[in-house]
């Protein structure tokens, strides 16, 4: 019976939670029940029996967080840059060549696909996804435009123009403030 109430209170309060405030309530339900208190939430929730200690530990004041923090400063997952050092090259190197209008413009765009460019960089060896590959790209400074309008008429002849003259009106804004 403890196993479903567990189930049912988990899955009502999942869409609800923070990793801070599951890790917290997982805690707090492995203490209530006693002896095999965490060995039951682990099984009734599938929260792995580390994070349900961390977060009796938090409880206890053993390792206090910062408020409004989920993870200690540092936490969690890399960034995909930081994990492999040459994928910031190898992206910019595959989209400079295609990237029209002026390389030192504050505006910068690339008209292939994230998803083209994803295959891409995992054919050079690299393991990421398109949205990874978008967030690098803004990273990069780069914005996507697409290549040809898809809704309305036909596509304007000089479309690169249209980018450049947009980027050469920012930079004499810039300039100008």
């Amino acid at each position: 019976m403890r196993l479903a109430t567990l189930r049912a209170k988990h899955a009502a309060l999942a869409p609800v939670f923070t990793e801070r405030s599951r890790r917290l309530w997982a805690a707090t339900e492995a203490r209530a029940l006693g002896h095999g208190g965490i060995g039951l939430v682990e099984r009734a929730t599938g929260i792995s029996r580390a994070t349900i200690q961390r977060g009796v530990r938090e409880i206890d004041g053993e390792t206090a967080l910062p408020p409004g923090r989920s993870r200690r400063p540092g936490g969690g997952r890399k960034s995909a840059a930081v994990l492999d050092a040459t994928l910031l090259r190898d992206l910019d190197a595959l989209v400079e060549p295609t990237a029209p209008g002026d390389p030192d413009s504050p505006l910068r765009w690339s008209c292939k696909s994230t998803r083209t460019l994803a295959v891409a960089l995992q054919a050079l060896g690299h393991s990421v996804s398109h949205t990874v590959v978008a967030d690098l790209l803004h990273q990069l400074g780069y914005s996507l435009q697409g290549n040809v309008k898809t809704r309305e008429g036909r596509q304007h002849p000089d479309r690169d123009a249209q980018f450049r003259y947009i980027a050469q009106a920012v930079t004499r804004t810039q300039r100008r403030c």
